[in-house]
């Protein structure tokens, strides 16, 4: 067969493969350094597994002095979405992933196109060669001649694909092709596999160590009815002309190696490593399992922003969970920025690892906690302007007044700083009452009655000007005069001789003016407060 006729036919118009390698040269980078990517499809969805492998991308690249580039495999139109790669770089962006290269991304733009999409010359010139070379082929199979080959394999209980005797297409003779191209049928272009799968091959992924895979026999699609390539084929060509040194992806993509494999010999590409990083699982019940899109909604990076997590504290989290070094220096240096943390492949997890969201809220009180209130007031606000309401929005008009909030619900002037706040939207909720009148809920055990007289008896004496320890005083003033317990060694010793204790009664004045049973020192709130607001709240409890 005339392979040359025949590539000259399918292909016209695609280049010469010559001049790619020039105008892709090596790149200028120190004898070590690592050039990684993060190669998302544009679907809209952005979810925790691509933040896994970009922290790890990114620390491999940045500290060995490489290189993290952003390319987009937008080869599937079907499930592209408007806006999807912006969504993708504010996600990141959020995390602080820093790129020096990529879809819009301001950087060198020596190995762009960043598309896929717009670098299908450079794949038709290595798909016309390979038709040229004997090794590759149309194939003019129907959907319907693939689902039956599907059944007929299913039903002989083979492994199904496009291989050996099933290749149909493979073993066409020049005369079959010509006639099928003269008369107009679509067609796609396989690649003509070499492998056998009797032969195993062992292959030192950069992860896991030493892994065996057997060899590809799957002829399969590289170019696509549309002239677009497939995923397997374009990845191939984009990390050659990029110069990736090294793939970290998630290990589902180890079915595909073998395919990969043969696709870098037969263009004669050198490979890159290849690193397939463990699951992210979570535990259900009794059994582990992976985090699912229709599940678990922290599945998404979109989760995290509209909750308001602290990104640095996401990042923690993560790092914890891909390098098992990390957690221990993290305890040593918890100030430290976290870029200086030597990061190891060779650390990376070998099998599926746990995410824990209630241990990443630990972590996020932690690091929360470790903020100024002006640092604070600064998170809230960001997160506010996104995503918060028109009347958490007015909670930042007088800045003096959060400032106060903050120290106090922080414990800032205290030798223990308060751990309270998780996330943004929780703090902001749980700040609401400084700035809105609460709902006052019927928590306390104490009767109804009991607490009008509780209120009315305290609203009597307040005094705004008075300090901590005359205001306490005002409170057991009142709990005596009702008949409960001030002495809480003696209430322990008898409570049957008391209605409650003076906490009770402090619980009432709490709820009437917070809303909340569990709150910061509420001599201090009611100074923040100031004397009308306090005044109004209580004898609002009263009415309602």
């Amino acid at each position: 067969m005339n392979y040359q006729k025949l590539a000259e036919r399918l292909l016209p118009d695609a280049p010469s493969v010559d001049g790619f390698e020039s105008k892709y040269p090596p790149r200028n980078l120190g004898m070590n350094a690592e050039v990684t990517r993060l190669a998302p499809s544009p679907t809209g969805f952005i979810h925790l597994g691509n933040l896994f492998v970009a922290i790890a991308n990114e620390r491999i690249a940045h500290q060995s002095g490489g290189v993290l580039f952003l390319r987009i495999e937008d080869t599937d139109l079907k499930r592209k979405v408007d806006g999807a790669v912006e969504a993708v770089k504010n996600a990141l962006c959020y995390f602080d992933i820093k790129f020096d290269e990529g879809a819009e991304i301001e950087g060198d733009n020596t190995y762009a196109p960043w598309y896929q999409r717009q670098r299908a010359d450079i794949y038709h010139a290595f798909v016309k060669k390979l038709i040229a070379q004997g090794r590759a082929y149309p194939c003019f199979c129907t959907e319907e001649d693939l689902s039956s080959l599907r059944e007929t394999q299913t039903a002989q209980k083979e492994i199904t694909g496009y291989y050996g005797k099933y290749a149909k297409c493979r073993n066409l003779s020049e005369d079959e092709i010509y006639r099928n191209l003269d008369a107009g049928k679509p067609y796609v272009i396989r690649l003509k596999s070499m492998g056998n799968p009797e032969n195993k091959i062992k292959f030192q992924d950069a992860i896991k160590g030493e892994i065996t895979v057997t060899e590809n026999d799957q002829d399969i699609v590289i170019l696509k009815s549309d002239g677009i390539p497939t995923y397997h084929f374009a990845h191939a060509i984009d990390d050659h002309f990029m110069r990736t040194t090294l793939v970290i992806r998630g290990e589902e993509w180890l079915a595909s190696l073998p395919i990969h494999l043969e696709l870098f010999q037969t263009l004669n590409f050198a490979l890159p490593r290849y690193g397939h990083n463990c699951s992210l699982m979570k535990q259900d019940g009794e059994i582990r399992r992976k985090l699912s899109k229709r599940k678990d909604p922290e599945l998404s990076l979109e989760f995290y922003r509209q909750e308001g997590y602290f990104a640095r504290a996401v990042k923690i989290y993560m790092l914890t969970l891909l390098n098992s070094n990390f957690e221990e220096w993290y305890l040593k240096n918890p100030e430290k920025p976290l870029d200086e943390f030597h990061f190891s492949v060779g650390k990376m997890g070998k099998s599926g690892t746990l995410f824990d969201l209630d241990k990443l809220n630990d972590i996020s009180k932690n690091e929360l906690a470790r903020l100024s209130a002006e640092e604070m007031m600064s998170f809230l606000k960001a997160w506010v302007d996104e995503y918060g309401t028109d009347s958490q929005k007015s909670y930042f008009k007088n800045q003096e007044y959060l400032l106060n909030v903050l120290n106090l619900t922080m414990g800032t002037a205290g030798k223990k700083r308060r751990k309270d706040f998780m996330t943004a939207k929780q703090a902001v909720e749980l700040i609401s009452y400084f700035f809105e009148a609460p709902v006052c809920p019927d928590e306390s055990r104490i009767q109804r009655a009991i607490k009008n007289q509780i209120l009315t008896s305290f609203l009597a004496s307040y005094d705004h000007t008075d300090d901590a320890q005359t205001w306490f005083s005002k409170v057991k003033e009142t709990a005596t005069t009702y008949g409960f317990a001030t002495d809480m060694k003696d209430y322990k010793l008898n409570p049957q001789n008391y209605p409650g204790s003076v906490s009770d009664v402090a619980e009432v004045l709490r709820i009437a003016v917070t809303g909340k049973s569990n709150t910061p020192d509420l001599w201090s709130i009611m100074q923040i407060l100031g004397d009308s607001e306090t005044r109004a709240r209580l004898e609002r409890a009263i009415e309602e």
